[in-house]
C-alpha cells in the first residue's frame, strides 16, 4: 500500500511540475510576440524617415516650381536688361550736362562784335537743354563771371545728332582801356554743373563786365546788346 501511494505521490509532484512548466511557458509565450512588436516599432522611424526624406524632395518640387512661377522677377530681369538694351541711346530724355556736349567758339564780326557759342550733343547722346543761360566765366574771380541778358531762348533744346544751340557772348560792355586779357572760356549748362568745360578762344581779348544771352536754335537770336 505504502508503494502504491508513494508512487501516486510521485506522480502527482511530477504532474505538477508539468503543470507549473506549461505555465511558465504560457506565460512567456505573450512576451516574444511584444518583443517582436517592439521590435517592428524600432525599425518603423526608418521607414517613416525614408517617408520622411521622400516628403522634402517632395517639397523641393514645389519650391522648383515656385521658381519658375517667379519667372516674373527673371522677366523683370530681363525687362532691366530691355532697358540697358536702349542704352546706345545713352542720356535720352535727360538734362544735358556740360560733359554731354561738344562746344566751339568763334569770333562774329557783324552786326556787332561778339563770341558765339555752338554746342552740339556727342555722338550717341541725346539730352535737353533745361536751364535756357549758360553759365559763363572768365577766370575764377567773379568780375569775370557774364551777366545774362535775356536775349533769344527756347526751353528746353533738345540736341541730338546734328542739332546745335548758340549763345553770343560780349567779353567788354565798358568804354575805355579797364579790363583783363584772358585766352579761355569757362563753360557750363549750369552754375551747379561740376564738370564746366574750358574752351580755347580765337584770341586773347580784353573782358570787362562780359553779357552772355540765352541759348537758341537761331543764331541771329543770340546777338549780345545791352538791353
Amino acid at each position: 500500500m505504502r508503494s502504491r501511494l508513494a508512487t501516486r505521490s510521485a506522480r502527482l509532484v511530477l504532474a505538477a511540475a508539468v503543470v507549473t512548466a506549461l505555465a511558465a511557458t504560457t506565460a512567456c509565450g505573450p512576451e516574444d510576440p511584444t518583443e517582436n512588436g517592439a521590435a517592428a516599432s524600432s525599425s518603423s522611424p526608418s521607414a517613416e524617415g525614408g517617408g520622411k526624406g521622400e516628403t522634402p524632395s517632395g517639397d523641393s518640387a514645389p519650391s522648383e516650381a515656385g521658381t519658375s512661377t517667379n519667372g516674373s522677377d527673371s522677366t523683370g530681369g530681363a525687362g532691366d536688361k530691355g532697358e540697358s538694351s536702349t542704352g546706345d541711346k545713352s542720356g535720352y530724355g535727360q538734362s544735358c550736362g556740360t560733359n554731354d556736349l561738344d562746344f566751339t567758339v568763334t569770333w562774329e564780326a557783324q552786326p556787332i562784335s561778339h563770341y558765339l557759342v555752338t554746342a552740339k550733343a556727342k555722338s550717341g547722346i541725346t539730352c535737353y537743354l533745361d536751364v535756357n543761360t549758360p553759365s559763363v566765366s572768365f577766370g575764377s574771380a567773379a568780375d569775370g563771371v557774364a551777366s545774362p541778358v535775356g536775349q533769344g531762348g527756347e526751353d528746353p533744346i533738345k540736341l541730338s545728332g546734328s542739332s546745335v544751340a548758340y549763345a553770343g557772348i560780349n567779353v567788354k560792355t565798358t568804354e575805355g582801356d579797364g579790363g583783363k586779357q584772358f585766352e579761355h572760356v569757362i563753360i557750363a549748362t549750369s552754375e551747379e554743373d561740376p564738370n564746366p568745360a574750358q574752351i580755347e578762344l580765337p584770341d586773347a581779348p580784353t573782358v570787362d563786365k562780359p553779357i552772355v544771352t540765352n541759348w537758341s536754335t537761331k543764331r541771329d537770336e543770340v546777338v549780345p546788346r545791352i538791353v
